[in-house]
């Protein structure tokens, strides 16, 4: 997911509200919705994660919303990594791409793992919140 508005305003205007991009990138809308008709409640944690990637992927039939739901879920794991792995944070990279850096430096495209998850199940969204908690 690009966001190039943010890109574009961050070279004109420079840093943002860290607390600001992080409540926007929390929103995952579609995704909250499909996980509470299954029963799911969000509610950023871990135990999230896995119970996502314990449900039935009857979403994923639909052809419409895998792009969405991908980058719904890559921001969700995104939102559950920078709220549960200390020091890790969300920055916008240049292109306009979210992406979530830990305190090591080390960066991950958490929605291109979400996309992954949209189209396969696998990776499983609590499996890469397990190794990015790890590094």
């Amino acid at each position: 997911m690009k966001i190039p508005f943010l890109g574009d305003r961050h070279e004109k205007y420079g840093d943002f509200d860290p607390e600001g991009i992080a409540e926007l990138l929390a929103e995952c809308e579609l995704l909250r919705s499909l996980a509470a008709e299954e029963g799911v409640r969000l509610d950023d944690t871990v135990d999230s994660l896995e119970a996502l990637d314990q449900l039935l992927p009857r979403w994923r039939d639909e052809e419409e919303n895998e792009p969405w739901l991908g980058n719904d879920a890559g921001l969700y794991l995104g939102t559950v990594i920078v709220r549960g792995v200390p020091g890790a944070a969300w920055e916008i990279r240049s292109d306009g791409q979210p992406v979530v850096r830990l305190e090591s430096g080390r960066e991950f495209d958490v929605v291109e793992s979400g996309h992954e998850w949209a189209a396969s199940g696998a990776p499983e969204l609590s499996q890469v919140y397990a190794e990015v908690a790890e590094t």
